[in-house]
């Protein structure tokens, strides 16, 4: 096939191009910006036409949640509007789309994981934003596929644990949240999941993924030091009210795999685990 990575210098799409190699019968189209403006209806149709693409990969997004409370139109534009063009463009072409979204869609106050029929409330306009390129994208493509994850990470792009780890080596103390629950996901993990489902064959619909287990952001933290062999910087707990931001974070983001487990007989690594190999590409850099 050939398929259309959107968003390649982000996390995930450097994670999926990684990945590439090892499957030889696709021909993969990486872009970002600078390639294809996604925000533009007839760049992307004609992108999608001239390149005879059969399915879509959309790992763009506007993800500076606290930024999009006051941007809420570039937000806008490229998680709901984007997404959509990217839908219609590939369904005249009879083809699939897997579309990258986020926990945000919910507003964290459950009390068991969020699963793929659950009623979202997101509380942002992030959340919101891409709430909309959901119901976009299923709406103009009949072959679309939705992902949500949470707490991506990767070797690439800034992410929450190369701050971690700078801060760790800066700092004699750091405070971080521990009332706020979810699962670190490897973008790596979450490629390779990807990978495995273009493989298999695209079957519609929401899905969950992230690594397995749960944790507190503190409790990343401590990982994350713990791993890279940082001893000289002590973290202490913080309620979410002692560290108020623009957008409000769910506390609770934990979100049910069974669904895509099922599906697509995925074995899904712990978080610690995959968070090992992460800081062991970044710490040998």
């Amino acid at each position: 096939m050939n398929i259309l990575i959107t968003g390649c210098n982000g996390q995930l799409g450097n994670e999926m191009q990684l990945l590439e190699k090892a499957h030889p019968a696709h021909t993969f189209f990486n872009t970002d910006v600078d390639e294809l403006d996604i925000t533009n209806q007839e760049a992307v149709e004609n992108f999608i036409n001239t390149h005879e693409i059969e399915g879509i990969v959309n790992c763009a997004a506007f993800t500076a949640v606290d930024k999009a409370e006051e941007a809420k139109e570039p937000c806008t534009t490229l998680n709901t509007v984007a997404p959509a063009y990217l839908a219609a463009a590939i369904e005249s072409r009879h083809g699939w789309i897997i579309q990258i979204s986020t926990d945000y869609v919910f507003n964290g106050k459950n009390f068991r994981p969020y699963r793929e029929d659950d009623t979202p409330s997101p509380d942002g306009v992030y959340g919101s934003t891409k709430l909309a390129g959901e119901f976009g994208v299923t709406k103009f493509c009949s072959r679309a596929m939705i992902i949500r994850t949470a707490w991506l990470y990767s070797s690439f792009g800034n992410n929450f644990v190369k701050t971690m780890l700078r801060l760790g080596r800066e700092r004699d103390t750091l405070g971080v949240i521990y009332d706020q629950i979810g699962t670190p996901t490897y973008a790596r993990d979450l490629a390779m999941a990807i990978m495995s489902i273009i493989e298999q064959g695209i079957h519609p619909g929401v899905y969950h993924f992230t690594n397995e287990g749960v944790a507190s952001w503190y409790d990343f933290t401590k990982a994350i030091h713990r791993l890279a062999g940082i001893t000289g910087c002590q973290v202490r707990p913080l309620k979410t009210e002692e560290y108020p931001t623009p957008a409000k974070r769910p506390h609770y983001s934990i979100l049910d795999k069974s669904k895509i487990k099922d599906t697509y007989h995925l074995t899904i690594p712990y978080w610690e685990d995959s968070l090992r190999e992460c800081v062991e590409i970044l710490t040998s850099c």
